[in-house]
């Protein structure tokens, strides 16, 4: 089952907006808003974002994510309030960033704490011993021995390192026990990658440490190569 996302905000419009951004990358992901006070006010509300939990019914579990310090203890009462607790989680992590890549890893099959990884890993690199399928690059594209490894790879999809691409790289890396950058910036963080500006034709040179270094230099690289799904 797939993981869901709640997003708890002051802003009723912010929620909206976060989670309308977040399902472009991940149409199949329920992402639910819970915004602003029941009457409209800049605010939280325990209520709505205990309406939001009563909506997840599909048994994957759920990330939540909050903006501000009660935001946060809105969202940390709800939780003491349901009835699995394990099956949901709060996420550490800023609301935007944070939620596109939880919605990516989610999207791509990710288990709560996969998820809440994702979306705490736009902090700075994570390690983990917990790894997720990746797609493999065409053979010699990587190089490298013992625990580093680098590959070049072209970009091929019109739009270039825009929002989406950034977030499948750094969602689907965050759950690898490897340090990875990408032309020198931390490949975890979608804003660090999105400010490299790579337009089509690009070379993204990927640089790995750690056990799943060789994995994270085949994912990047299977991303570009497909062209992100993108035209």
């Amino acid at each position: 089952m797939t993981v869901s996302i709640v997003v708890v905000s002051h802003s009723e419009k912010i929620a909206d907006g976060a989670a309308e951004l977040a399902a472009q990358m991940a149409p199949d992901v329920l992402i639910l808003p819970a915004g602003g006070t029941s009457d409209g006010r800049i605010g939280t509300s325990l209520e709505k974002v205990m309406a939001a939990l009563d909506q997840l019914s599909n048994g994957g579990g759920a990330v939540v994510l909050a903006d501000l310090g009660s935001a946060v203890m809105t969202a940390e009462s709800a939780l003491d309030l349901v009835d699995n607790p394990a099956d949901v989680v709060l996420a550490d992590a800023p609301l935007v960033e944070g939620l596109v890549a939880a919605a990516v890893a989610a999207q791509g099959g990710g288990d709560v704490q996969a998820v809440k990884r994702a979306a705490e890993a736009v902090r700075g690199p994570a390690r983990h011993p917990e790894s997720t399928a990746v797609q493999e690059v065409a053979e010699g594209s990587v190089t490298g021995s013992g625990p580093d490894f680098t590959g070049d790879f072209e970009l091929i999809n019109e739009a270039g390192m825009h929002a989406r691409p950034a977030a499948k790289i750094a969602g689907g890396l965050a759950s690898l026990d490897a340090e990875v950058q990408v032309n020198g910036v931390d490949a975890t963080s979608m804003t660090a990658l999105m400010t490299l500006a790579a337009g089509k034709g690009s070379v993204l040179h990927i640089e790995a440490w750690g056990v799943d270094a060789e994995r994270a230099v085949n994912y990047v690289g299977g991303l570009v190569q497909a062209g992100f799904g993108e035209p």
